[in-house]
């Protein structure tokens, strides 16, 4: 089964997004599991103090080393991913979202206030992770969005695989325009293509707006020409400290 475990000062937080729809379901039929730590319940002062001002002064507060430390460690001795939601990671992919999910599933560090001591990050091997060039208040939103990200390519989450074969990242471009009926609105009407029942057409209509679209929204996602797409890092993402 695969297993996230959430280590957050707001755990009520969870499951949040993650019960509701497939996801829901999936949690419900034992599919992937969740569980939450909170660093205050580790922290061995009456004040249960998780945090202190920054070395060197400055705004704001800094959560301290040994009480995140001692929250890692709680969870035994693991060898899942460690992943720290903070803007100055590396965005987080598609790619490394199927890594995940092909794993026993991963440890998420939800950092609050000025950020995390840099020297826990070192001693747990946290890796930074980012859902976008913007800051969040704290990593509880980002933590849900990787998980649903991991969660959603686990077998039997989705039922068919070929659900996802198009999708946005999944072929090294964004997905192409979507419709439904009914067939005119305010003036717009379905293209005609996509009503033709030629699936060839069909095919090659949906490959050349997926690559108008990457081309106009995304041009870092295709490599030398020719419709050409790297395989590598297909979405910029990224998220809070």
């Amino acid at each position: 089964m695969w297993k996230a475990s959430v280590i957050s000062l707001y755990p009520d937080a969870f499951p949040g997004v993650l019960g509701v729809g497939v996801l829901g379901r999936a949690l419900a039929d034992g599919l992937w599991s969740l569980d939450t730590l909170n660093p205050r319940d580790i922290a061995d002062d009456k004040h249960r103090t998780v945090d202190d001002t920054p070395a060197g002064g400055g705004p704001g507060m800094v959560m301290r080393a040994d009480v995140l430390a001692r929250t890692i460690d709680a969870l035994g001795d693991e060898t899942r991913p460690r992943l720290l939601l903070s803007p100055r990671g590396r965005p987080f992919t598609q790619t490394r979202a199927h890594e995940l999910a092909q794993g026993p599933g991963a440890v998420f560090v939800c950092g609050r206030f000025e950020g995390v001591d840099e020297r826990v990050i070192a001693a747990r091997n946290l890796e930074e992770v980012s859902i976008g060039d913007f800051v969040l208040a704290g990593g509880e939103v980002a933590a849900q969005a990787l998980i649903e990200a991991c969660v959603r390519l686990i077998p039997g989450v989705l039922g068919a695989p070929s659900s996802r074969a198009e999708e946005s990242f999944e072929q090294g471009l964004l997905e192409y325009p979507q419709y439904t009926r009914p067939r005119d609105f305010e003036g717009a009407s379905i293209p005609e293509v996509l009503l033709s029942g030629d699936h060839k057409k069909i095919a090659e209509w949906r490959r050349e707006e997926a690559l108008k679209l990457t081309r106009a929204r995304r041009p870092d996602l295709l490599s030398h020409g020719n419709g050409g797409v790297q395989s590598g890092d297909k979405e910029k993402d990224g998220s809070p400290s």
